[in-house]
């Protein structure tokens, strides 16, 4: 079957495929599941992009894995796959806590717009990931899940393996913190007062 005609297909229906022996379906599911594993690996990382990439490689080899066992209509494969890679990361930044290597902390990247907004862009997005940061992991998780991925409560719920209830106190709890932390910085970051 020809590449483009996957994509018409569904992420279980592709996955299926894969485990019968269709190596398109598995470029076609990579294609479309890597840059939203990658995005997510990379926020709750801390915006370290080698150690993202890391991560979404090691999701999608444990997906393909997972394949000839995988049960139709159990989960998602991208609720499924976003607790995988959040569970990845989680176990990664529990390993280097406490490890302040100033050679793991990644480089800006270059290419910003205009000098002025882009300097802007990226010391607010620095001031949001270190307040991100700064959070419990699983307050951290449910945040960049709502607020950043736009996925619903229930599909957050899913991959955090908890309640609905508990998804939107960890996501309150978690805004609450980070309007806290980035309240005092709002003129260094260009925001006007509202009032």
């Amino acid at each position: 079957m020809p590449y483009d005609a996957m994509n018409d297909r569904d992420d279980e229906t592709l996955l299926a495929a894969y485990a019968a022996g269709d190596a398109a379906a598995a470029r076609a599911l990579t294609a479309r599941l890597t840059p939203r594993v990658l995005a997510h690996a990379y926020r709750m990382l801390g915006g370290d992009r080698a150690e993202a990439e890391d991560v979404t490689q090691e999701a999608l080899l444990r997906l393909w894995r997972a394949a000839s066992e995988w049960r139709a209509g159990e989960a998602k494969v991208s609720t499924w796959l976003y607790r995988v890679t959040a569970n990845l990361c989680i176990d990664r930044l529990r390993a280097r806590r406490g490890n302040t290597d100033l050679d793991a902390i990644p480089e800006p990247e270059d290419g910003a717009p205009s000098a002025i907004d882009g300097m802007q862009a990226q010391a607010r997005a620095e001031a949001l990931q270190a307040a991100l940061m700064q959070l419990p992991d699983r307050q951290r998780q449910a945040v960049v899940l709502r607020h950043i991925e736009g996925l619903s409560n229930p599909e957050i719920a899913q991959i955090m393996d908890i309640g609905p209830r508990a998804v939107e106190s960890l996501t309150a709890r978690g805004k609450r913190a980070l309007e806290a932390m980035l309240l005092g910085r709002r003129a260094e970051l260009g925001f006007e007062d509202d009032g």
